[in-house]
């Protein structure tokens, strides 16, 4: 089969071996995937990674039980034992010995057939097309955020950057009662939120805040000092980002402003499904090409590029 492939070096399309299911697994024949910007930061060196890029998609059961045979599936990207204290805890997404589907140890989507154990299969909705059911994974990357703080009705919120992780949080934010300040450097995305009634500003020197909570989404090592200086005293900060880079960072304001840092990564998928079926998040205004999986390579440096939104892969 074909796969966008990284070896450490550089990315290429290439032949690799279709993979191999066993009881516990399904093999997936992907339609869509999504490029992330954490996949652009595993090419930069991010994690080590070495094998097939790639972890948001949809697609359809080709292997596996034969009730879901046939099945448009999305798949939640922590490959967790299943039998540890994290996971009997219901804390599998930390699994010390997980795989995480082309991020760490697992191939990922950006192939034709992608291998997913089946627990962490979801189907997607009859209603919801293929361009947006492969949205599932990174909104439930939003969704998380209200998994992990208490949301008042009010709540006064700033999502930093306007990137696809941003604009998705600010929606999520708004629907469950938060009013939101989304900040970035690009009108164009910033028009986005515009759209849906939520009050967005253009980054600049000029100070942010005080809130009760900021969402650091920047994709930038310089987003975090930005975040903790919006923050009101006893405030909550939920770091988003994912970067190659290792900064330096000034740990003295959370101590003397007494902040809580939250960091969240993976969400829960049947709320990101809910609102896919509902329409209650735009998802549709994020997309900005389609690429053939012969061009994933074209892809990955097109997401790159600034002003750049979702690119996805067609590999079926």
């Amino acid at each position: 089969m074909r796969a966008l492939c990284f070896d450490g070096t550089r990315v290429a399309v290439r032949d690799v071996p279709r993979p191999e299911v066993d009881e516990a697994s399904a093999l997936v024949r992907v339609s869509l995937a999504g490029v992330c910007n954490t996949d652009i930061e595993l090419v930069k060196g991010y994690m080590g990674f070495r094998g097939v890029l790639g972890h948001e998609f949809v697609g359809t059961v080709a292997e596996g039980p034969a009730a879901l045979l046939g099945e448009r599936v999305v798949g939640e990207i922590n490959f967790a034992c299943g039998v540890c204290t994290h996971c009997t805890a219901g804390l599998g997404r930390h699994c010390p010995t997980r795989d995480v589907m082309g991020i760490l140890r697992a191939d990922g989507a950006f192939a034709e057939f992608v291998r997913v154990p089946i627990a962490n299969l979801h189907p997607v909705p009859a209603g919801v097309p293929d361009q947006l059911a492969v949205f599932a994974e990174p909104l439930a990357a939003a969704f998380e955020i209200l998994e992990q703080v208490r949301v008042e009705p009010g709540m006064d919120c700033i999502v930093l950057g306007d990137g696809k992780l941003g604009l998705l949080a600010a929606q999520v934010l708004q629907a469950a009662g938060a009013e939101v300040l989304a900040v970035g450097r690009h009108p164009e995305k910033l028009a986005v939120l515009h759209r849906c009634g939520i009050r967005t500003r253009l980054a600049s020197d000029a100070p942010l805040g005080p809130a009760s909570m900021v969402v650091e989404a920047t994709g930038s090592s310089l987003g975090f000092a930005r975040a903790v200086a919006a923050l009101r005293p006893r405030g909550t900060l939920v770091l988003k980002s994912t970067h190659a880079e290792q900064p330096t960072v000034d740990l003295a304001p959370l101590v003397i402003h007494e902040l809580h840092v939250i960091g969240s990564r993976c969400g829960p998928f049947p709320p990101a499904l809910r609102a896919l079926e509902t329409n209650a998040v735009d998802v549709r205004s994020l997309i900005h090409a389609r690429v053939p999986l012969a061009r994933a390579d074209e892809a990955l440096r097109m997401a790159a590029e600034p002003g750049v939104l979702k690119v996805l892969i067609e590999a079926g």
